[in-house]
């Protein structure tokens, strides 16, 4: 029996370049942009949040959200988030970055129907043009290898040490490629609505 695709949502990020605000709690679409991302995320499957210990900002714009929350230690790395991520389950997991606005809940819909077809693959989101995007779908066989890195790499050495199971999937428009970090990347992105 197929087991269903976790949705892990990293959300743990301090927002460092943001100078003080928090990209997470940016409004999009007149709602931040963490609630916007996991209300995409809980219409494609269950969804796992990860948060830095003791944000009650970000963790009180979920609420009424299907998640389950788990936390980081704060000044974690993305390493520690995904990790934390992927604990204890069991199945695929996808894995979608917070600050990507352009990832829709088609786009999530997408890979997870992709990976019933080919379970085995890496299901990584690109752009139009071919380039290496996110969310990254990870078949179940590679929990345990994910749940092992460490540093502020993310899953970059896995997606390296297993390439040849890599299969981009072509997103619209800059959806797999555009993420916001600093107060320059929102007024250019929003510059560009």
């Amino acid at each position: 029996m197929d087991q269903d695709v976790t949705l892990v949502l990293l959300a743990a990020g301090a927002s460092s370049r943001m100078r003080g605000a928090d990209k997470l709690l940016e409004t999009v679409s007149d709602e931040p942009l963490l609630r916007l991302m996991a209300r995409r995320a809980a219409k494609a499957g269950p969804l796992r949040v990860v948060l830095p210990q003791g944000h009650s900002a970000r963790r009180a714009v979920l609420d009424g959200i299907e998640a389950e929350i788990v936390e980081t230690a704060p000044g974690g790395t993305m390493s520690d988030s995904l990790a934390a991520g992927v604990a204890g389950l069991t199945g695929p997991v996808l894995i979608v970055l917070a600050d990507m606005p352009e990832v829709t809940a088609h786009d999530l819909h997408l890979l997870i129907a992709l990976s019933r077809q080919a379970p085995n693959a890496i299901l990584r989101a690109a752009g139009q043009d071919g380039t290496a995007g996110n969310p990254v779908l990870f078949p179940a066989d590679l929990l345990a290898e994910l749940g092992k890195i460490r540093g502020d790499k993310g899953a970059r050495g896995v997606l390296k040490n297993h390439a040849g199971r890599v299969h981009l999937v072509p997103l619209p428009g800059d959806h797999a490629v555009i993420d916001l970090d600093t107060p320059e990347d929102w007024a250019a992105w929003r510059n560009s609505l």
